[in-house]
């Protein structure tokens, strides 16, 4: 399993300015990934700190201790990515790396394309692949939605059918 990789892509009614700043702006990641981010600086070794459960004792919030890995401005962002609480030796790990790329797809429009890498062997491993295949979906679905509907209503957030 160790070099499995987990790729989504999704087209959003948004250029790729703004797909991009749904990713890298406070504004932009309260939008649709997360109700609150802690820390976020677009610069190699900055923050990429965001907090799906902000309410949770400090460890549980989300993607504590998360890096920008590298950018090219409106195309590329990379960032480590850890797994959630559940899988306590992968998350302590920040194991993973997410790799997103923004493609101008036709007027106005952008394909955004993420892969993640990183999963390791075993049991554990394989949960957390399980775990963003569905995760991934999620977000990039509640990416395109807002920019259709507006943002996310985090005290009742959307989720897609399976």
């Amino acid at each position: 399993m160790a070099g499995r990789i987990l790729e989504k892509e999704v087209v959003v009614n948004a250029p790729a300015e703004a797909a991009w700043d749904a990713w890298t702006t406070a504004e932009g990641i309260v939008r649709f990934l997360a109700p609150a981010v802690s820390a976020l600086e677009i610069r190699p070794n900055g923050p990429y700190e965001v907090f799906f459960n902000p309410q949770d004792p400090p460890g549980l919030r989300g993607s504590e201790g998360c890096r920008i890995l590298s950018y090219v401005p409106y195309r590329m962002l990379s960032f480590t990515w850890g797994a959630p609480p559940d899988f306590p030796v992968a998350r302590r790990e920040i194991a993973q790396w997410v790799v997103l790329n923004f493609e101008p797809f036709a007027e106005g429009r952008t394909k955004v394309k993420l892969t993640e890498l990183g999963f390791k062997d075993g049991e554990e491993g394989e949960g957390v692949y399980r775990y963003f295949d569905r995760a991934w979906e999620v977000v990039l679905r509640r990416l395109a939605r807002s920019f259709e509907l507006g943002p996310i209503d985090w005290s009742d957030p959307w989720r897609p059918p399976e």
